[in-house]
């Protein structure tokens, strides 16, 4: 009985599989995600459509502090 019980956890990591991956590589995960990484990971995007409108937003106040000038001149 003792020998069984020894043999388990060998038995395990010999068989098990999730999503292709072995179960040394699947516990590494899991303790990766829940003692060493951060919880709340900071998520930040380069919006290009923002950045596009803030361009057309600039040329268009430009034109108007162009014709501005122009009328005032």
């Amino acid at each position: 009985m003792l020998m069984v019980v020894i043999m388990l956890p060998f038995i395990f990591f010999a068989l098990y599989e999730k999503d292709g991956q072995p179960a040394e590589k699947y516990l590494y995960h899991i303790v990766q995600s829940m003692f060493i990484r951060d919880k709340v990971r900071p998520y930040r995007t380069n919006n290009l459509y923002a950045e596009i409108q803030q361009k057309i937003k600039e040329q268009e106040e430009l034109q108007l502090e162009q014709q501005h000038s122009k009328g005032k001149a």
